[in-house]
Order: C-alpha cells, then structure tokens, then sequence
C-alpha cells in the first residue's frame, strides 16, 4: 500500500472540506502590521501571481487589479479576521416580557472558503428564546455577517455565530441554520452546480423536537 505524499494529503483535506479548529487559526502577531502595511505587501503578491498566470501588467484594465484586490481582501471579504471590525451587540432588558421564539430568517451572507478562496454564499436563520434580554434585530445580521468576512468552512462559521449569540444573549436557547452554495463545489472539482450545504448548531429547548419543528416551520417560504 502506498502512502501518501504531503501534497496529497493537502488536496485531500481540502476536497473533503475539513476544519482543524473551531476557532479561525490566526497567528499571534496577526495585528502587527497596519492594513495599509498588510494592503501593500498582498498587492505586490498578487502582483506577482498575475504576472506568472502570463496576463499583461502593462494593460490599463490589470493595472490596478494588485491593489483593488489587496484593498478588497482587507477592508471588505476578510474584515471579519479583525477584531476591532466586530459589531458592537447591545442587548436591553425584556421589559415586554414577549417569552416565545423570536426568528429571523433569511440572512443572506458573503463568505470565503478557506481550502480554495472560492465564494460561499447563502442563507442563514436564526431563532432564539429571552432569557431576559433580547438583542435589536439588525445586530443579528451584523454578527452572521461578520463572522462570514474571513477564511470559513461552514461547520465552523455557524458555531462562531451560535457561540456569539449565546453569549450576547445570556441563554441556551438559540437555533442557527446555514444553506450555502460553495463554489470550490459547483465550478471545480466535482462541478456539481445544483448542490448546496446545510449546517445547523442549537441548544436548550431546542434540544427538544417540538421546538425545533415549531422554527422549521417559521422558516419555511412562502409558497
């Protein structure tokens, strides 16, 4: 039986999707640097990578592709990697005493996937119980969003949305389904465009069949 080389191993690890952590692994000096330092190296990189791919650097349509790139990169689809760029979650006290689930549904989201820097993009639902505070419904939003600006397999960025939430809230009783299309799927590999993911991560009285049914069926578009 043959073993397999190291590069082998890296293709199948990223074929199959797999995460090494649940949290993003980032370097302890991952801050150092400005992000017009960071900006500037990452344009001379990908500079770099154009000019190996054979495409003239010389042509007023590429010229400027290094830098809209490495501004891209850090201030818009990896934002989420710093967290100074995390939104401020306030929550306030339940002070209407509204005691049943509250859903919102229909998140859409942008994110990356770490293995091939292909897009993932979808839909996320979020269902959660007060435990006496409750959170402004934009906020939820935010928190999906910026936890999707970084480097993610799926698994992982609904269990840092779902961690954040239970926290924030102070209660268990939070429900978070992802569907995603991935595009390391549908336009490499197997190829298979019409195929999406699903994850989904809860907790407390959503342990309980009863009422996860109860948000499926909020969930569900209208017909």
């Amino acid at each position: 039986m043959s073993l397999l080389t190291d590069k082998e191993m890296i293709d199948i690890l990223g074929d199959n999707h797999q995460m090494t952590s649940a949290e993003s692994p980032m370097r302890p000096d991952a801050f150092i640097k400005t992000d017009d330092q960071k900006m500037q190296k990452i344009e001379k990189h990908f500079y770099d990578i154009m000019q190996e791919l054979g495409l003239d650097m010389t042509d007023d349509s590429l010229q400027g592709t290094p830098h809209r790139v490495a501004k891209m990169f850090i201030k818009e689809i990896f934002s989420g990697l710093d967290p100074k760029n995390k939104p401020k979650v306030s929550t306030f006290d339940n002070e209407y005493h509204y005691d049943k689930m509250l859903v919102e549904a229909n998140i859409s989201f942008n994110s990356t996937c770490e293995h091939h820097f292909l897009p993932i993009f979808g839909k996320a639902h979020i269902g959660y119980i007060s435990s006496g505070k409750v959170i402004g419904l934009s906020k939820l939003n935010r928190i999906v969003d910026y936890f999707s600006r970084r480097p993610q397999v799926q698994e992982r960025l609904i269990m840092q949305i779902f961690n954040d939430l239970k926290i924030a809230l102070n209660t268990e009783n939070v429900i978070v389904v992802m569907e995603a299309k991935h595009l390391c799927v549908s336009s490499r590999g197997i190829k298979h465009e019409s195929s999406f993911t699903s994850t989904i991560q809860y907790g407390g009285i959503f342990n309980e069949k009863e009422n996860r049914n109860d948000f499926f069926n909020m969930i569900k578009p209208e017909k």
